[in-house]
C-alpha cells in the first residue's frame, strides 16, 4: 500500500497511509520510535462519530541508514485504549515464534523487557499522550 506521508522526526519516523480495502478504517498512522524499540499504530475509522480504537504498541528492532529503515517485528505488544488500562497482546504468537526459533532468546528477552517497561510507564502516566509527552514526543496524531 502506498504511503500518503513519510516524515523523519526527532524521535523516529512518522508514516501515514490510506486503507481503501478496509471497510471500517480509512487510514493508518504509524510511528517508528527506534530509541524506544517500539512501533505505535493508530487506525482512523471511516465513521466520524465512532469510538476510537485502542492504539497498538509493538516491540520492534529498527535498523536505519541514510536511505532506508528496516523493521523487525518481535510480535509482543500493548493495546492502549484512550481511557482504561493497557494490556499485553500477541503473547501466544510471540511464544510460538520463540518455540519455532523465529525469534532468538536475546530478542525475546529484549521484547519482554521493553513491553514491561512501557506498560509500567504508560500505567504511571494513565494516558498514551501524556506518556509520549514524558518521552519528549509532542506531535499530534
Amino acid at each position: 500500500m502506498p504511503l500518503d506521508r513519510c516524515q523523519v522526526e526527532h524521535w523516529g519516523l512518522s508514516l501515514e497511509c490510506a486503507t481503501p480495502e478496509d471497510p471500517a478504517h480509512e487510514g493508518e498512522v504509524t510511528w517508528l520510535m527506534p530509541d524506544l524499540g517500539l512501533r505505535l499504530t493508530r487506525r482512523r475509522s471511516r465513521r466520524r462519530h465512532s469510538r476510537r480504537e485502542p492504539s497498538m504498541l509493538t516491540v520492534v528492532h529498527v535498523e536505519r541508514d541514510t536511505r532506508s529503515w528496516t523493521v523487525t517485528d518481535l510480535l509482543l505488544g500493548l493495546q492502549v485504549p484512550d481511557h482504561g488500562s493497557a494490556r499485553i497482546v500477541q503473547a501466544e504468537e510471540f511464544a510460538t515464534a520463540i518455540s519455532a526459533g523465529m525469534i532468538r532468546l536475546s530478542e525475546a528477552d529484549y521484547a519482554l523487557r521493553t513491553v514491561h517497561r512501557t506498560f509500567e510507564e504508560i500505567s504511571r502516566h494513565r494516558d498514551i499522550n501524556q506518556w509520549l509527552a514524558h518521552r519528549g514526543i509532542f506531535e499530534l496524531w
